[in-house]
């Protein structure tokens, strides 16, 4: 089976800026969120049976302690953040595993369901669905991969290593040492990431830097980064793998519908659930 793991967030983002781009007179309150819950289901149309997606309920999480730049919800808009729920509500009705990440993100519950699935003997491949680079360190060989849908591209570890120029791995080094403008924090003063790659090339992780290469503030500042950019996969999100297939709209999806003003949706999910869904 392939397992596909989809950030909730990031498509909930597309969808919304795609359709104000497209069509900026459309006013539907929950447009966005019927365009992530259609996008799902042109997966099972292509063939998914085990599906998951994950959201930040919450912008803010604990990372927000540790780094006080460290991004929230301000200055997203509100149209778009009151869309959040009912998507996550709609998905839960529509069948599909919905994680609302609070206290972790949305990248945690993707790399700690990819952790889940890569262990799992059944499973022939995991495809992660985000362009977000964080997710990066959770490629495995050509068993767990990354789908940048904006790029056109699946990358597994050889695709990382030529986009970042490290194993997947060091990939919360390399982010500590060039940072991350859309987490909010800075990275290393004089280190771009040309340079960054070439130091973990040689040295491997942040911790085993010699003075000479990271010392002082610099040094202790890379390692907070380094912990904000590392993806908690430890967590266990699912008993089993087979919580993630898709068997259907429960019938509380004909409300979600409505309430989204879609009722193409209600049909589709139908549709495919009489046919059995995707493949194995």
């Amino acid at each position: 089976m392939v397992v596909h793991l989809v950030d909730g967030t990031y498509e909930l983002f597309r969808q919304f800026y795609g359709r104000r781009r497209a069509a900026p007179q459309d006013d539907r309150p929950l447009g966005a969120a019927g365009g992530v819950l259609h996008s799902i289901l042109q997966l099972v149309e292509t063939g998914a049976t085990h599906i998951g997606v994950a959201t930040d309920h919450v912008i803010e999480s604990f990372r927000n302690d540790l780094w006080p730049g460290y991004k929230t919800g301000a200055g997203v808009d509100r149209a778009l953040k009151a869309q959040f729920t009912p998507l996550e509500e709609a998905l839960a009705a529509m069948g599909v595993a919905v994680w609302p990440m609070v206290e972790l993100e949305a990248d945690d519950a993707l790399a700690a369901a990819a952790r889940i699935a890569d262990e799992d003997d059944r499973v022939d491949q995991v495809r992660i669905w985000t362009p977000d680079k964080d997710l990066a360190q959770s490629v495995r060989g050509h068993r767990v991969v990354q789908v940048d849908r904006r790029a056109n591209e699946v990358r597994d570890e050889g695709g990382v290593r030529a986009k970042f120029g490290v194993d997947p791995v060091h990939i919360p080094d390399l982010l500590a040492l060039v940072g991350d403008s859309a987490d909010g924090y800075p990275g290393i003063k004089g280190i771009g990431k040309v340079g960054a790659a070439r130091l973990v090339t040689r040295h491997g992780p942040i911790e085993a830097f010699p003075d000479d290469a990271l010392s002082g503030e610099s040094r202790a500042l890379a390692l907070l980064f380094k912990d904000l950019a590392t993806l908690r996969a430890g967590v266990d999100l699912v008993e089993d793998v087979d919580d993630l297939r898709w068997t259907g709209p429960t019938p509380a999806f004909a409300t979600h519908a409505e309430r989204i003003g879609d009722e193409r949706l209600l049909e589709r999910s139908l549709a495919l659930a009489g046919a059995g869904g995707g493949t194995p």
